[in-house]
């Protein structure tokens, strides 16, 4: 069995298992599993935070990879409108070796392996930037949504976990999040190429406030190193940041291997093609890069 790092401060919100069945062999690193209560919030209301998942040490190891990938001059790392701050750099884990192994983080792989059911692939891994005065708006839409038109993926059986890097407040930028929109299935959206330098499948203003009076609204907050889950359908969006506070998140899109996409006219670094299924690492795999 391996050393579970830092799984003190978590351990009244998980269940740990040594390990896990995929594709008929076992994986020999620890996995981390959600508690029943943790899935029916997450079941119901299509979310769930786990606060100080990771600890400040290993969020160090992150965070000093960030201004060489923002620095970068490639398809990749994606740019609001002024051309300067980073909105989006896509597919760190093809071209960072700390993201590479938050990519196959056992605290991170294992509780979505859980919820979907089974092997997990790579769909899409972003890291977003949301610069303190310069991070733009993420209008209102369901990732699923932008799956299912542009990448021809069959089902739902995907979903999002997402590492706050910076501690996310109510004044930079946080995620919207509309509780129990997720039951509503894929909703009509229209393509907009204009807002911002990101084109994306949006909902409008009438289905958003209904939705919103049904289910209220949310906005996760939490110091660096929580972790968000939240459904493929769960409609949500962000405002701009005019803080002076950045707001980094690293975003796993993570998807079941036999839920693959069938289409593939969008670049490989934005709806990545290799369907394998992930294997977990140690669980102490960022600290190691410092040893």
């Amino acid at each position: 069995m391996v050393r579970l790092v830092g799984m003190d401060c978590v351990g009244e919100i998980t269940e740990l298992v040594n390990l896990y069945e995929v594709q008929g062999k076992m994986i020999g690193s620890c996995v981390m599993r959600l508690t029943k209560e943790q899935q029916a919030q997450f079941d119901t209301e299509g979310w769930v935070l786990l606060p100080d998942l990771f600890r400040p040490e290993e969020i160090d190891v992150l965070k000093g990879e960030l201004p060489k990938i923002f620095a970068m001059h490639r398809e990749e790392v994606w740019r609001e409108k002024d051309g300067e701050a980073v909105r989006t750099a896509f597919a760190a884990h093809t071209y960072n070796e700390a993201f590479s192994r938050l990519g196959r983080h056992p605290r991170l792989i294992g509780p979505v392996m859980q919820l979907l059911g089974g092997p997990v692939y790579m769909h899409q891994y972003k890291i977003n930037g949301k610069a303190a005065f310069n991070g733009d708006v993420w209008q209102w839409h369901q990732d699923y949504g932008v799956w299912a038109r542009d990448d021809k993926m069959p089902e739902a059986r995907a979903m999002n976990i997402a590492l706050f890097l910076d501690e996310v407040t109510e004044f930079n930028g946080p995620l919207y999040l509309i509780p129990r929109s997720h039951k509503q299935g894929v909703i009509e959206a229209g393509h907009d190429t204009k807002t911002t330098s990101y084109p994306l499948w949006t909902l409008d203003e009438e289905t958003v406030s209904q939705l919103a009076h049904e289910g209220g609204m949310v906005a996760p907050k939490g110091k660096p190193g929580s972790v968000l889950l939240f459904h493929s359908t769960l409609v949500h969006a962000s405002a701009p940041n005019i803080s002076p506070w950045d707001r980094v998140i690293a975003y796993l899109s993570l998807c079941h291997v036999d839920n693959h996409i069938r289409q593939f006219k969008r670049p490989e670094w934005v709806a990545h093609r290799d369907f394998t299924p992930i294997e977990p690492l140690d669980d102490g795999c960022l600290l190691a890069l410092g040893l």
